[in-house]
């Protein structure tokens, strides 16, 4: 009821006088009550005049805390007294400085900030879902509230990974420094590309003197070898159903990105080529090894919008993306499940292509769901029969790993909170035996 209706309540209230007195007095009560409305919601600030913009974090990584910024602007000739509701996905963890209910006052031709609070609680993109501004009467009677004004500025915050793993990283990174024959040490690993002459010392492979330029130097000398640099690393990650699988408190999906991150910023301190590939029934993701510095960066920001597919992943895709790209023979990370049915049907039939091309290593993590199944003593038949259907799946997992060595692929069988640094390791042993 607009301040015209209340006008007119209270001139039918005075032009009828035969009403009883306690009738006349509840219309008079009424149309001042509506004036009262009426006039408080016409001195109310109006939305037209009120613009709003964000500034602040674009990105953080899972588990931190990110600062976006609410800027609104009032144009009006009105003062502003504002209740504000600015909308976020519920994963963002948006904590607003101005509690909802609250009223922000805002001078005519001034401008206030809300500072907005996020502790996301899952990976990828987390949008601004809407703003609602509510304008009061300086009585608090009545207020201006339209859902188009002001328009929502649009934002969107990027839920990087967390990458635990990289407290790994020194330790594979000292291992490879005594394979590159950086350190000192005994350990000193052998590749296939000549890298200097020096004395024989006892206790060197006499398999590694060099008896010509012994002859020439009059001394015995001995070749050193250092293993191959810019060697090619393509990481697959299986976005498919298999990925959805929850792993303690995470997917699937989120160990495997965990290790390919760790794989990444190891190969690349190592003067590799690192590509990565992300596909289901379609490429999700795709990343190049070009451009080095700046390639973990550009690894984490591809990655972090990756979400389980519910479909079968396509392996006839996978390996026809990487055979058409990659022409050079690589070591293939394949991060998926260790699963019969996926693999069976999907992945071995197309794995002699693959692999008679390039080095292929299968990294898979544990279910702990199967293994307390077998361990834990049954109480009744539901258990039993749960006991032996992970005695099953168990079974087939061991079939299919044997399926897969016969075709030469390594496969790393690890549980999720080891399956970084054990894909790591296995990536050093094949780098210090040169079969990459």
């Amino acid at each position: 009821m607009t301040w015209r209706a209340g006008l007119l309540l209270a001139a039918s209230a005075a032009t009828l006088p035969a009403w009883p007195a306690p009738f006349v007095g509840v219309a008079v009560l009424t149309a001042a009550v509506l004036l009262l409305v009426a006039l408080d919601w016409a001195l109310a600030a109006p939305l037209r005049g009120l613009t709003a913009t964000r500034a602040g974090d674009r990105a953080v990584r899972l588990g931190g805390t990110a600062t976006v910024t609410l800027h609104l602007a009032n144009a009006s000739t009105r003062t502003l007294r504002a209740q504000v509701r600015d909308a976020w996905v519920p994963s963002a963890g948006a904590r607003p400085d101005l509690p909802t209910g609250r009223v922000l006052t805002v001078a005519p031709g001034g401008a206030a900030t809300l500072p907005v609070r996020l502790t996301p609680a899952r990976r990828g993109d987390r949008p601004a879902v809407a703003l609602t501004v509510r304008s009061l009467g300086p009585m608090r009677l009545a207020f201006r509230q339209r859902a188009d004004h002001p328009a929502t500025p649009p934002w969107t915050l990027r839920v990087l990974p967390r990458f635990d793993s990289r407290r790994h990283l020194p330790e594979k990174l000292a291992k490879l420094r005594v394979i590159d024959g950086v350190q000192v040490t005994r350990g000193r690993g052998h590749g296939t590309e000549f890298d200097t002459l020096r004395e024989y010392v006892v206790g060197d492979d006499v398999r590694s003197i060099d008896w010509r330029a012994s002859a020439r130097r009059s001394d015995v000398l001995v070749r050193t070898w250092r293993p191959e640099r810019d060697r090619r690393l393509v990481c697959v990650l299986d976005t498919g159903r298999t990925s959805a699988v929850r792993l303690g408190d995470e997917p699937r999906l989120d160990t495997a990105i965990d290790a390919a991150l760790l794989l990444t910023a190891l190969a690349a301190r190592a003067g590799d080529r690192v590509d990565l590939l992300a596909a289901d029934t379609a490429v999700r993701a795709r990343v190049t090894g070009s451009g080095r510095p700046a390639l973990l960066a550009r690894l984490v920001d591809a990655v972090a919008p990756l979400q389980p597919a519910l479909v079968e992943t396509d392996f006839e895709l996978i390996a026809g993306e990487v055979l058409r790209r990659e022409r050079q023979r690589s070591l293939v990370v394949l991060f998926t499940a260790l699963e019969a049915g996926a693999l069976g049907e999907g992945l071995l039939p197309v794995l002699p292509r693959l692999a008679a091309r390039h080095r292929v290593v299968l990294a898979a993590t544990h279910d702990p769901v199967l293994a307390g199944l077998t361990t834990a003593p049954p109480t009744g038949p539901d258990d039993a029969y749960a006991a032996a259907a992970a005695w099953r799946a168990l079974a087939e997992r061991d079939r299919v790993r044997a399926a897969l060595s016969r075709h030469g692929v390594t496969v790393v069988d690890a549980p999720a909170d080891r399956l970084a640094p054990a894909v790591a390791d296995t990536y050093l042993r094949l780098k210090s035996l040169g079969q990459l």
